[in-house]
């Protein structure tokens, strides 16, 4: 049986492994904060705890549905952005997020309700301190010019017809420095005593509804007048899309007045996060379903070289100025002040849809490690311990060639390590204490994939052949055997990542990399070794390759032979 192809050039395949283990090593030591080190998981690390409280607009207690149904958003959304080892879990009314490290600002990202509306923008103008009325730099409302019965921005108003002329002398008042006129903002009263908490909030609600989402154009300019981006937001995540709304961009350095919505987030069909290369910036790519990209072209081609404003959460996100319309094909980009992580955030809100519940956080706290460091020793020196009991075994047993199997565990080890971190940057991977056990398994597997290859070895030699040419028929039968093991491992092990939850999602994906990375070093590393060693006279010694036993076998079985032929 001639040799598998490909292993007549081992130095070629170490080099390609060499050249593997240059490129993660370099990945690691020169991008991201070229640091070493793994991400820990909340076991080993501790973590931010978030505990966040619904909100419902009539009050009430939310469902168990809507709480599972938040749940099980809130739990795509963490996979989708990798933050592998968070935990989403429901305690009563609320909903308890924990993730790794000490940011609280990711677990109350994955919490955004995400209801995302476009709307028209009737007007805009910057915040004044204080409560005070929008200065004249905001965009005209609809029709291009003011209300007839609202002064414009900057100019006097000529009186009235009829109206007495100022007497010589006096002074005329300045214009005044608002779109709207001067009218105190509403007074809030106090709740009266007894309101329970949930009746406390649908107040808060109600009351932003009827001031900020108003028809009247009067209640308006007040709303305007009165709007403090710097202050929580009590509609966020229950505006009503079908009425106008007064509300604050993101950064607080805009107050919209915004017309009813004409496209619901539930029409996006999915996002994707990306850099533009021609404006240099980071942004979110839409991209509609067919109703939605019928009124995306609608809406474009109605509000041409005017804005239109992408409102998250009653918050405005984007509100870029129609360059041209109408804008076919249903895609569309969302830019603004994002860095390549929120605008990942934030697409990978939007693509896994909204939540049934907004949430408020009532409380955020650092956990300690629930196992800590030492736990975290104890399985490096479970796994160190198994490694050399490992390499004795096969010193023991097959001499010196038991070296090269200890370089490949060795090869193997260094590569995983490396792919872990590099997987901890780019996908927020976190290295828990199942993790570390399905490595520890996966490496054990690897050695596995030796003793099938040496076997096969053995069972080349008694049937009567040299060391050197029952390398190469034993590596071709092993591989097959390797092959179909490493198969149902990884079947395995992306059926448990699939089905599983918390940390066995942690066991499950170590387990798979890992046994991926065996098949690569089995080919890369340990036959190549095994090629050369076989090419050698000095490994070709029965004392050297522990194979002298094997070897009488086979003389035994050829005498027995040839005494039978004689006769």
């Amino acid at each position: 049986m001639p040799p598998s192809q490909g292993s007549a050039h081992p130095f070629r395949l170490l080099g390609v492994y060499a050249a593997l283990l240059a490129v993660i090593y370099a990945l690691v030591f020169f991008t991201g904060d070229h640091s070493p080190s793994a991400k820990l998981g909340i076991d080993l690390q501790g973590g931010t705890r978030v505990t966040l409280t619904a909100r419902t607009p009539d009050g009430n207690k939310p469902s168990q549905e809507s709480l599972k149904k938040a749940q099980e958003i809130i739990e795509s959304r963490v996979n989708g952005l990798g933050v592998s080892g968070s935990e989403v879990v429901i305690d009563g009314d609320n909903l308890v997020i924990t993730v790794p490290g000490e940011d609280s600002q990711q677990a109350r990202a994955l919490a955004t309700t995400a209801k995302l509306y476009i709307r028209p923008v009737l007007f805009a103008t910057e915040p004044q301190a204080g409560g005070a009325a929008p200065p004249a730099t905001g965009t005209a409302p609809p029709g291009g010019t003011a209300p007839t019965e609202t002064p414009v921005p900057g100019e006097s108003t000529p009186p009235a017809e009829g109206a007495t002329p100022p007497a010589d002398g006096a002074t005329t008042p300045a214009p005044q420095s608002r779109v709207f006129p001067a009218q105190a903002p509403p007074t809030p009263t106090p709740p009266p005593g007894g309101l329970t908490t949930q009746q406390q909030q649908a107040k808060e609600i109600a009351d932003a509804k009827a001031l900020r989402q108003s028809t009247d154009q009067q209640v308006q300019q007040v709303a305007l007048a009165a709007m403090d981006c710097t202050k929580p937001d009590p509609l966020t995540g229950n505006d009503d899309p079908a009425l106008p709304l007064v509300t604050c961009s993101q950064d607080g350095t805009e107050v919209f007045l915004l017309g009813p919505s004409r496209i619901d987030g539930q029409e996006i069909a999915d996002a994707t996060s990306g850099l533009n290369s021609q404006q240099a910036r980071h942004e979110v790519n839409l991209e509609f379903k067919s109703a939605g990209a019928d009124a995306w072209s609608k809406l474009t081609g109605e509000y041409v070289n005017k804005r239109v404003a992408f409102v998250l959460d009653s918050k405005v996100v984007s509100a870029p100025q129609v360059q041209q319309g109408p804008q076919l094909g249903g895609r569309t980009s969302i830019s603004g002040s994002f860095t390549a992580d929120s605008a990942a955030e934030l697409a990978n809100t939007l693509k896994y849809g909204s939540l049934p519940l907004s949430f408020q956080t009532s409380e955020a706290e650092t956990v300690s490690a629930t196992l800590g460091l030492s736990s975290l020793k104890a399985g490096l020196l479970a796994g160190a311990v198994g490694l050399i009991a490992v390499l004795l075994y096969c010193l023991l047993v097959y001499r010196m060639l038991g070296l090269l199997a200890g370089f490949s565990l060795i090869a193997a080890g260094v590569a995983v390590y490396g792919i872990i971190v590099l997987l901890g940057r780019w996908i927020g991977f976190t290295l828990d204490l199942a993790g570390i056990a399905g490595l520890i398994i996966g490496i054990g597997l690897t050695a596995d994939s030796f003793v099938v290859f040496f076997e096969r070895i053995k069972d080349e030699m008694r049937e009567g052949r040299s060391f050197r040419s029952a390398v190469p028929r034993g590596w071709q039968r092993a591989q097959r055997t390797n092959l179909s093991g490493k198969t149902v491992s990884l079947i395995a092990s992306v059926v448990l990542y699939l089905l599983a939850a918390g940390q066995v999602k942690g066991f499950a994906f170590t387990l798979g990399v890992t046994t991926v990375l065996d098949v690569i070093v089995l080919y890369l590393v340990t036959a190549p070794l095994l090629m050369l060693a076989s090419r050698s006279p000095f490994w070709a010694k029965p004392s050297v390759n522990g194979l002298g036993s094997v070897q009488q076998i086979a003389r035994e079985r050829g005498q027995a032979r040839s005494k039978e032929m004689s006769r």
